[in-house]
This record gives C-alpha cells, sequence and structure tokens, in this order.
C-alpha cells in the first residue's frame, strides 16, 4: 500500500470512527407520545445492550436504600435532553425538566457469590418526563438478554437464583402492568418518582472515571441546579444494612421511608391510615408509636397497635411485612416473598424502644 492509499484509509477510518462515536452519544426520545417498541431504540446503552453500559449522555447512579422487590438488583440510569437541568428540592423528588428519562433495570445475578456467572434481567421500567407530565413505560427481556419489548399488561415471570449464602432461591417475579404502578407513584393524585430525593442520592458513587457524590457529580455534568453540599451535610438517608452508615432507627426509618412512605404519607394513597413514614414526619404517633389503626379487619393479625414499643411480636407493623396473604401484606406490591433481612431490622427497632 502506497502512501497516498494509506492515508486515504486513516481518514476514512477516522470517519467511520467519529460517527460512531457520535452515535453512542445520541439517546432517541419519542416526539408523539407513542414509545418505542424495542428498548434498544433509545440508544441508552453501548456495545451489547444486556452489559448496561451507559452511553455518554446516560449517566448512572443509585440510592441510599432501595425498594425491596423480591432480592432483584437494579441498574439505575438517568438522562435529560441536552442543555436542561433538574431543579433542587430539598425534600421530594427533584423538578425534572420534561425530556428527562429515568431507567431501572430490574436482574438477578445467576450466582450472587460470583458475578462471573452472568446474570439474567427481567424488566427495564422508564419514567419519562412528557409534555403532559410523567408516564411510564415497562420493558420485558426476551430469553436471549438481546433486548426487551414494550409491555403493558404484566407478567409473572418464574425466576432462581443462587444467593449469597450458596442457597438456591426462586419465586414468581411479578411484573407490574400499566396501572399498577399509578398506585405507587401518587403524589396528590399527580404521578412522580419516588427514589431521586437529594436524601436518598446524597453520597458517593463510584463512576468510570472515579468516586464522586452523586449531587455534585450531577451538577459538574449539567443535570442539576441549586444543589449546595453545605446546605446538605445531613439530609441524607443510611443505607438500611450498613451499620456504620446510621443509627438501629435512622437505618429502620430508612428503610420504611423507601419501602412504604410513598404511599403512607398525607400525600399518598394510604393517607386515610394516620400512619407516615416519611423520615421528614417526627410525630411518634405517624409512625405508629400505641397507634390503633383506622381500619383493623384482617390486616391486623388481631393486633391492636401499629407498633408495641419492645415488643415486635405484638406489633401490626412486623405482621403485615411477613404476611404473603393478599388481604394483608404489606407493602400490596412489588414482591412476592418476605423480606427477611429487611423484617429483621424493623423487628430489631421495635425491640430496642423503652416499653
Amino acid at each position: 500500500m502506497n502512501k497516498t492509499k494509506f492515508i486515504f484509509f486513516l481518514i476514512v477510518c477516522l470517519l467511520i470512527f467519529a460517527q460512531c462515536k457520535t452515535k453512542s452519544k445520541t439517546v432517541n426520545l419519542y416526539q408523539d407520545g407513542t414509545p418505542f417498541q424495542k428498548l434498544s431504540e433509545y440508544n441508552f446503552f453501548k456495545g451489547k445492550i444486556s452489559d448496561l453500559i451507559p452511553n455518554e449522555s446516560v449517566l448512572p447512579y443509585d440510592v441510599a436504600t432501595p425498594l425491596f422487590t423480591d432480592y432483584a438488583e437494579k441498574a439505575r440510569f438517568v438522562w435529560l435532553p441536552e442543555g436542561t437541568s433538574a431543579n433542587y428540592n430539598k425534600d421530594e423528588a427533584l423538578d425534572f425538566p420534561e425530556g428527562t428519562i429515568l431507567i431501572k433495570n430490574f436482574y438477578y445475578w445467576n450466582d450472587f457469590r460470583d458475578h462471573s456467572k452472568g446474570k439474567r434481567i427481567i424488566e427495564t421500567r422508564l419514567l419519562v418526563k412528557e409534555k403532559k407530565g410523567w408516564n411510564t413505560n415497562n420493558y420485558l427481556w426476551n430469553d436471549a438478554q438481546t433486548d426487551a419489548t414494550l409491555d403493558v399488561v404484566g407478567k409473572t415471570i418464574p425466576i432462581k437464583w443462587i444467593n449469597e449464602k450458596g442457597e438456591q432461591m426462586g419465586t414468581n417475579y411479578s411484573v407490574p402492568n400499566k396501572n399498577q404502578c399509578k398506585n405507587c407513584h401518587n403524589f396528590n393524585n399527580t404521578f412522580m418518582p419516588i427514589g431521586p430525593k437529594v436524601r436518598n442520592l446524597n453520597h458517593d458513587f463510584t463512576y468510570q472515571e472515579g468516586t464522586k457524590n452523586q449531587m455534585e457529580k450531577w451538577t459538574e455534568v449539567g443535570y442539576l441546579k441549586g444543589f449546595v453540599a453545605a446546605d446538605n451535610i445531613h439530609n441524607k438517608l443510611p443505607k438500611w444494612n450498613d451499620q456504620k452508615s446510621g443509627t438501629l432507627e435512622q437505618r429502620a426509618k430508612a428503610y420504611l421511608e423507601s419501602n412504604c412512605a410513598h404511599c403512607h404519607r398525607p400525600e399518598g394513597n394510604a393517607n386515610t391510615s394516620g400512619l407516615f413514614l416519611l423520615t421528614t414526619d417526627h410525630n411518634p404517633e405517624s409512625w405508629g408509636i400505641m397507634k390503633s389503626p383506622v381500619a383493623a379487619g384482617k390486616g391486623s393479625g388481631n393486633r391492636l397497635f401499629d407498633i408495641v414499643p419492645g415488643k415486635s411480636d405484638e406489633s401490626i407493623l412486623t405482621f403485615r411485612m411477613e404476611s404473603l396473604d393478599v388481604d394483608a401484606m404489606m407493602p400490596e406490591l412489588g414482591r412476592t416473598m418476605v423480606h427477611k433481612e429487611g423484617v429483621q431490622l424493623i423487628k430489631d427497632w421495635i425491640a430496642s424502644m423503652p416499653q
């Protein structure tokens, strides 16, 4: 190959590389209110889609204490249209601009002790900020793990895995239908995100380029305005299963906020219960301390109070967390199994209360 041909060949290669790189940065957003049929059409991920490697404009994140979903792992990402930013909100979910997409992938490691054995992604849930407000689009992954298809009716999927203790686990994983999503995401009869609050995001995350506080990272890339680190030193939730991150009470309340407070708050679907479980609510009765339920029935388990200090086995709260009866279990949606570790945390917290 002579010098001229070599230079021409090199230029062509560089042009192809530039085009590929540009393409990898381009996330597609549907324009007419009709979501794409395939997850791959959004172009959130580069390379093999099931590797969940985000494009340059897609930012990974996690929450301090997540919602329990039958032991599924979650890989979260956020994408904002170019030139837009979310606005800081101290207590509620960030104020995201139109066009925002929150991406949450639910998956299981085949063997939680050895990630090299691969994972199975079950579903990807998208929250999309459209002109009329937030909308949810769920995508079910195929068995080959090559793509996911839009689904609005929900599905029950048998799943098996080996947990960290080497135990064989399994369940019939329940994918919610589109209407069920509205039950938990209801805020004063308006569909809203739950997890992306400052106190649930205000901690370090390891990015490809290094570890950084998530709120500072969002600010750095232009995804957030108004966050001042000095004003939010104590505005953070602990990790429910990390004793170093908070006291027993703090971790228990963080768990209940993340798993229950989207409904159990004045603006939620369970507002008539009088049981309000936001960490920003400091009224003992709101948390159920020696509080009789508004409506007892089967859901009380013949117990008299939501929380009886020092006596978890007499508390309605733990009864409903341990129940799998559809008329008694809490949360009502999102689980088919008992979160044994989560229940134990709440029992330990109640047991620590002075009688």
